[in-house]
């Protein structure tokens, strides 16, 4: 699917967005650089490893709740004992999921349904097991260094871990490739970027991230955003409805839509029917 029709909020073209696992004291640091630089992601927590007293690798689970929750960023599911999926029983495979989603929205208060896979390991039963326990996106190890909108939500890929030695390249065509004036020339460009923040301490290797923040961060055409909030935006886009015309279009949803159609800008409010001509 192309999405010709749609642009992210601000009539936006390119959104970046970072996933980052297991809730480690170095994400303190690499949140630093991120908020510096007006950069979101999603950070991938276990449920049943927080440590149990603050100053070791791992953070308590109020440590982490409170530094992600601060700094707008996401939480979300990673297994509640960061079991590789695809390689226990169906069973055993639902109780991790589904017990870190609980333990993670008892401390959080509101609805946990992203995941990124632990060990990068899943299946095709893993996926439907995700569906059950109410995941609506898992973010796998698979890098495809593109920039295209995810189209299977369950097998997300990203643009590259942080290691990729491609990565300010990546990152530099990115931010140049052409905005594209007419609507069917172009459609718009996700950079997911992916990785465990004590890489960075036990490889010495802070500057990738700052480099790659400063690069990318604080431009007014670039959307930042956290994996559901790119989620909730794109699955509020699919859901409009459009006249057979083409003349009018509805948006059902409760997220407000801007799209380009035919040329045109428009900002589909919810809940309400938008001329089109």
């Amino acid at each position: 699917m192309r999405y010709p029709f749609l642009r992210y909020p601000g009539f936006r073209m390119k959104a970046v967005t970072l996933s980052y696992d297991d809730g480690v004291i170095y994400d303190k640091k690499l949140i630093e650089i991120m908020s510096a630089h007006g950069l979101k992601g999603t950070f991938n927590i276990n449920g049943g490893l927080f440590a149990s007293r603050p100053g070791e690798r791992r953070m308590t689970a109020e440590e982490a709740i409170a530094l992600y929750t601060s700094t707008g960023n996401e939480v979300a599911v990673h297994g509640y004992r960061h079991l590789s999926l695809a390689e226990v029983d169906s069973a055993m495979a639902v109780n991790d999921v589904l017990t870190d989603r609980i333990a993670l929205e008892k401390l959080l208060g509101i609805p946990v349904k992203g995941m990124a896979y632990a060990n990068g390991s899943y299946s095709d039963t893993v996926a439907e097991i995700l569906k059950t326990c109410g995941i609506v996106y898992s973010r796998t190890t698979v890098s495809t260094e593109k920039f295209d909108i995810p189209t299977d939500w369950l097998r997300l890929p990203a643009t590259c871990h942080h290691g990729n030695p491609r990565l300010m390249e990546l990152a530099k065509q990115f931010i140049e490739a052409p905005q594209g004036r007419y609507y069917w020339s172009h459609t718009p460009q996700l950079f997911y970027l992916w990785g465990h923040s004590y890489e960075f301490n036990d490889n010495d290797n802070w500057h990738i991230i700052e480099e790659f923040a400063s690069y990318v961060g604080g431009r007014d055409n670039v959307w930042y955003a956290t994996n559901m909030e790119i989620y909730n935006y794109v699955k509020a886009y699919e859901a409009l409805q459009f006249a057979a015309d083409g003349s009018f279009v509805y948006n059902p949803g409760a997220q407000d839509v801007f799209i380009n159609y035919i040329g045109r800008e428009f900002l589909i409010p919810s809940g309400k029917v938008v001329s089109l001509q």
